[in-house]
């Protein structure tokens, strides 16, 4: 216990102390960690020895993504969200959809041991993008802020929109459902995850918001403590709508963008500290997936998992984005940037735990193919993002000049 804990803190030192040379550079906070975790872990060296099951990093990568939701959502920018409002619209209810159906069609073309449920459960599972992995895009001011505010909005609520669809098709595949009732059990899904997720998330970011505005007014909250509301409120508003039924991540991302809207610079002061230990959560699950999940999965990979994987990052993804935004104001490289960052990570973990609970008899390859999209997007989404963002700033310069 005493080396791996060694270790860990050495290199969180060492990464905190160069995080600012770091970020300059092609290499993500997702790739550095996942790539010493693999160095350090069985596959590599052999000095990282951390007993992980599956439990384990689903609920690490649950609550780093329900904080970095919440943190996400109340830095959105609501004014510029109104008049963009229709990019994550037409993301979501025409180009989450499409990303399925093309998923399950590669997925029928390449997998002959999969079940046509497994492999609609499959492209399910890699639809949603990820909030955190695509950070260093949605936050960068060089990114038009509509195509920022698109991608934040759109990684806010597709993962819990799919959490319904993926729930269907595993009712389906067990027979956990009453026969000729799939629509009524649809509908119910939907209401129950999105309705009771939506409903928590501004129920109990309302009492939280007027907690610590009279706290504050009474200068109750102290330097010290100031870092603990905003990440408590997550975890709550994530945890009650679990527990209730609903989506925890439909809750956390309606949450997030209320609680945006307090005193902005309390907001900060409050928000500085939450965003540093979503951070440091997200620092902690890459590294046990790479020690734990990526350094196991290796041997088990197949040319049709790789391929599919590829297919998964591109033209699954990016064909629907640039028909989605069809007749949009924007520009071709723009769609197609947006179409390519829409990294996959966190909530496909969860979702990967999910169906390894359920003893699929195709769980392996759907998992395999999960692991390997999601390092495969580590790493591609991490070394393209300061150069393909600087290149958008260039060509947006340009452009305006012209004009």
């Amino acid at each position: 216990m005493y080396g791996n804990l060694t270790i860990l803190a050495v290199f969180v030192l060492f990464y905190s102390a160069f995080f600012g040379r770091l970020e300059r550079t092609l290499f993500s906070g997702a790739t550095v960690f996942t790539a010493f975790g693999v160095l350090f872990g069985p596959l590599g060296l052999g000095l990282l020895d951390l007993q992980v099951d599956a439990e384990l990093i689903g609920t690490l990568a649950e609550l780093t993504l329900a904080l970095v939701l919440f943190t996400d959502a109340s830095n959105a920018n609501l004014r510029e969200l109104k008049h963009s409002f229709h990019i994550p619209v037409r993301l979501l209810v025409i180009g989450l959809p499409l990303t399925i159906l093309l998923g399950f069609v590669t997925g029928v073309i390449l997998f002959q041991n999969l079940t046509l449920l497994e492999i609609a459960v499959l492209a399910t599972m890699l639809a949603p993008t990820d909030a955190a992995l695509g950070k260093a895009v949605v936050t960068n001011k060089t990114v038009p802020s509509y195509i920022r505010e698109g991608l934040n909005v759109e990684s806010g609520l597709n993962d819990g929109i799919c959490v319904p669809i993926l729930f269907l098709f595993l009712a389906l595949i067990t027979h956990t459902y009453t026969e000729g009732s799939t629509t009524l059990l649809a509908l119910k899904l939907f209401v129950q995850e999105i309705g009771i997720g939506g409903f928590v998330g501004i129920g109990l970011t309302l009492l939280g918001r007027k907690l610590l505005k009279f706290c504050n007014s009474h200068g109750w909250v102290t330097d010290t403590w100031a870092q603990l509301p905003v990440p408590a409120l997550a975890v709550a508003c994530f945890a009650m709508a679990q527990w209730l039924g609903g989506s925890g991540f439909i809750a956390c991302f309606v949450g997030g963008l209320l609680f945006g809207r307090v005193d902005k610079q309390y907001k900060q002061k409050l928000l500085l500290a939450a965003e540093g230990t979503g951070d440091t959560m997200a620092l902690l699950t890459w590294v046990v997936f790479g020690v734990g999940i990526v350094g196991r999965s290796i041997g088990s990979l197949s040319w049709e998992i790789v391929i599919y994987a590829v297919l998964s990052l591109t033209l699954v993804r990016m064909l629907p984005v640039f028909l989605s935004l069809a007749g949009q104001k924007l520009r071709k490289d723009e769609k197609l940037f947006a179409g390519w960052f829409g990294p996959r990570g966190l909530a496909s973990i969860v979702f990967a735990v999910i169906v390894l609970n359920k003893n699929l008899p195709g769980g392996e390859t759907i998992s395999m193919t999960v692991v390997c999209t999601i390092v495969l997007s580590i790493l591609g989404h991490g070394i393209t993002a300061n150069p393909l963002v600087a290149a958008l700033g260039a060509r947006r310069d340009h452009f305006d000049d012209r004009t």
